[in-house]
């Protein structure tokens, strides 16, 4: 059943309508690694009444957008034009959802696609970095693959898999939301006076795994480190503070990781935070790449600055100005129609109600260095690595994590 709401946004000359569908790659079957990405792609090449030139030549003649992506936990298709031309667009999505035209020759094309792109991602040494992180982390649980699946797994799904894998997304959870009133849907502000916070209430995925290690040899003169754990759902009390973690170690360049990597050392070509909004427990990991000439002393920082995070609390002055980055974050995400309506048809599908502008700054607000410290050693305490790089450089940290941790 699809459930429609309205968000009054402020007026704007272009409308947007977004379909959020309750699971995504988390539905893909053992074997079939893939397969939602791939009926994803084919729900967008065609419908009742337009086959994949006609549908899109339809949408531009328009100047109109449409958008389809697969998470973890669902799949996001959305449509996007100027108000004037909204009333001939919107019924495309009903007919995309319900009545997509599934044609064979389109799904030879979709999956010639994914085994292509999943060919390209296997050369890509920070993705195999990650994939073994991901796959030390959760063992068998969903988020440990990758949403396009693998290239096994792909080659061997038939037409008939796809058309039978419709069925059940047919019978999935579906929300649709808009800043346009014509969609017929209830205010948001009805939803999220019902919906109650979540607090601490999930349920744990956690895989005892001895094996927190895992490295992938290269020739490169590269050296790729991922460090983390997986954390909690986006529905617990414990987000917000490791959105300020977050915020401390990765936002802007007055962050501990930019500090200590680029502007005492120099070192890295690319480091950051990896922390995304899940329905289940969310990766949380610290990347960097370095040169190899450079990889051993980076471990070594990292490593310290991981103790340190352990072992001490933030002073003032950095909590402060972590938590008013992670304040300025969140208005940024709210200029953005597309991004705030993504946000909350997500947080709908998840039973979690956005809490308003003023509420959202109060918890922010009274997230405490002690309040970070218990979670840095409740998660982080045992951390998962992942390297990627030359054969040499990989024994050699290996040993020293070991030591270290």
């Amino acid at each position: 059943m699809l459930k429609r709401y309205f968000l009054n946004n402020k007026k704007r000359n272009f409308s947007t309508a977004s379909i959020w569908i309750k699971g995504g790659s988390d539905m893909d079957s053992t074997g079939k690694k893939g397969i939602n990405k791939i009926l994803c792609s084919l729900l967008t090449r065609g419908c009742e009444g337009f086959n994949n030139f006609t549908l899109s030549e339809y949408i531009e003649s328009y100047g109109a957008e449409l958008n389809q992506e697969i998470f973890e936990d669902g799949i996001s298709i959305s449509i996007k034009s100027l108000n004037e031309h909204f009333s001939k667009l919107f019924p495309l999505l009903d007919l995309i959802i319900n009545k997509p035209a599934l044609l064979e020759i389109e799904f030879q094309k979709v999956k010639k696609s994914s085994i292509d792109f999943l060919k390209k991602d296997k050369e890509n040494p920070f993705n195999i970095c990650f994939e073994k992180w991901r796959k030390i982390v959760y063992s068998n649980h969903p988020y440990a693959f990758n949403t396009n699946g693998n290239a096994n797994d792909v080659s061997k799904i038939t037409y008939e898999d796809v058309l039978h894998e419709f069925k059940n997304f047919k019978s999935r959870d579906m929300y649709l939301i808009s800043n346009n009133f014509e969609i017929n849907g209830v205010s948001i502000e009805t939803f999220e006076k019902k919906a109650l916070e979540q607090k601490s209430k999930h349920i744990n995925h956690y895989i005892i795994n001895e094996n927190r290690f895992d490295s992938h040899n290269n020739d490169s003169n590269q050296t790729i480190i991922m460090l983390g754990n997986q954390t909690c759902p986006r529905s617990c009390s414990e987000y917000l503070p490791l959105k300020v973690l977050e915020s401390y170690l990765s936002y802007g360049m007055s962050a501990a990781l930019f500090k200590l990597f680029r502007e005492k050392n120099g070192i890295t070509y690319d480091l950051g935070v990896y922390y995304p909004v899940r329905s289940g427990n969310a990766p949380f990991l610290v990347y960097l790449s370095v040169s190899n000439k450079k990889a051993l002393f980076a471990f070594e920082l990292l490593s310290t600055l991981w103790k340190d995070l352990l072992l001490n609390p933030l002073i003032d002055n950095e909590i402060l100005l972590a938590k008013e980055k992670l304040k300025g974050s969140f208005l940024l995400g709210n200029q953005s129609v597309d991004e705030i309506l993504l946000r909350k048809i997500q947080l709908i599908s998840y039973g979690i109600s956005s809490i308003s502008e003023y509420d959202l700054y109060s918890k922010i607000d009274e997230i405490s260095s002690l309040d970070v410290l218990k979670l840095t050693n409740k998660y982080f305490s045992k951390p998962f690595l992942s390297i990627s790089g030359n054969r040499d450089i990989c024994l050699e940290i290996s040993k020293r994590w070991k030591q270290n941790f």
